[in-house]
């Protein structure tokens, strides 16, 4: 009995022994579990991030036109004139300018002063852009009264303008500011390497934002000068800049077919130009022999301190001398704001602007010489400057040729 006994319970034990090597045999290691689970795991993540990742950053809506990031830069330049204590507004302006534009494609900044930047303004700055950057001094070549202006009579002038509330009038910055912006900006060691710039000022606003490299849009279209707002200027501020231009344009015999832009139908000046606080445009317009001859012309008169003539209108005008119609662009989608003075084209809740309603699109106002510009024939107004030509020169003033019609 005892033997049976033990007989079963050892065959029981060989049974209990035999199937739980089964189960283990059969059953995975916890190792072999964190690697099924892990790997495909892993697999997954990857796959699934990957595209993710493509999604979130790419803007459908403008992906064609961020194409043009990537792709090779024009020798461009976004250049500010600026001082240390317009530090503020500079930083506003530059937030706006990088948010709407720059950031998608980081052209280069050159800053210039008339005095050197503090530490504080160029690491203020430097933060706020992943764009290369340029800090320069103007020499005092490029700021100073020239030597064949009469200081004493300048003095009156400035005395004179102060006391009739012609804005800057009594300023002799602001005129060193002009007579730079006219002959000098472009002339800066700093931009010879580049043959487009974006002027670009402290304390403007840019409302839209921008999806194509307008440098490019210049380039490939044959444009020279851009801009988005234009108007008439202070006629005290200019009294005989426009018969100095016509002079001009007699002397170097110019046949021009946008300058008429610029007239009236008696000949004179309609005091209309683009306000160059906004240009993008050619350096290569501004080095051309033609325009150093004409900022010459005008330099050696002194009336830019005699007077108050802003660079604004001198570039205009060089531009009616100089280009056709088809050379300037009017850059209707770029949303600004100078001042009290505002372009911007309300494309709706999802659009690019976001138009200021504090401040009506100047576009409309009687001021505006936008409509005149838009209704000026695209292949322009001839208007002839030779011996024979529309204008002659008679007892030192300019006046039109008898025997040609007048503007």
């Amino acid at each position: 009995m005892r033997g049976g006994v033990t007989y079963f319970l050892t065959l029981l034990s060989i049974g209990a022994l035999y199937f739980g090597s089964l189960y283990f045999v059969s059953r995975p290691s916890i190792q072999s579990v964190n690697v099924d689970l892990i790997e495909p795991l892993e697999e997954l993540v990857v796959v699934e991030t990957a595209p993710i990742i493509e999604y979130t950053t790419v803007d459908i809506k403008s992906s064609c036109k961020l194409s043009s990031s990537t792709a090779k830069k024009e020798k461009a330049v976004i250049v500010v004139l600026v001082r240390n204590n317009e530090l503020n507004p500079m930083r506003r302006t530059m937030r706006e300018f990088e948010d709407r534009f720059n950031r998608k494609f980081n052209y280069p900044y050159v800053f210039l002063n008339d005095e050197p930047f503090t530490s504080e303004f160029k690491q203020a700055i430097s933060a706020m852009t992943n764009a290369k950057i340029k800090f320069g001094t103007v020499p005092k070549s490029m700021w100073s009264v020239p030597k064949h202006v009469n200081e004493t009579i300048m003095h009156e002038q400035l005395k004179d303008y102060g006391n009739r509330g012609i804005m800057y009038g009594d300023n002799l910055s602001y005129r060193h500011m002009c007579r730079f912006n006219s002959g000098f900006f472009y002339r800066h060691k700093l931009l010879e390497e580049y043959e487009y710039y974006w002027r670009v000022e402290p304390g403007v606003s840019f409302y839209c934002d921008l999806d194509y490299d307008p440098f490019k849009y210049m380039k490939e279209n044959g444009k020279e000068y851009g801009f988005t707002i234009t108007l008439q200027e202070i006629p005290e501020t200019i009294p005989t800049l426009w018969e100095h231009t016509l002079r001009f344009a007699h002397q170097q015999q110019l046949n021009t077919t946008l300058l008429k832009f610029f007239g009236d139908p008696t000949g004179g000046y309609n005091l209309c130009h683009y306000w160059s606080n906004f240009e993008i445009a050619s350096l290569n317009l501004w080095r051309d022999e033609r325009y150093q001859a004409y900022f010459d012309y005008l330099d050696s008169t002194g009336n830019f301190f005699y007077e108050r003539w802003g660079d604004a209108i001198v570039h205009s005008l060089a531009a009616g001398m100089f280009l056709n119609k088809s050379q300037v662009h009017f850059f209707n989608d770029i949303g600004y704001r100078h001042d009290n003075f505002a372009h911007c084209v309300d494309d709706g809740s999802l659009g690019n602007c976001m138009c200021p309603e504090n401040i009506p699109n100047f576009d409309t106002n009687p001021g505006s010489c936008l409509q005149g510009w838009k209704n000026y024939a695209d292949k322009g107004h001839q208007w002839d400057f030779k011996a024979n030509g529309d204008q002659i020169l008679e007892f030192g003033q300019v006046i039109s040729n008898p025997g040609r019609a007048a503007v």
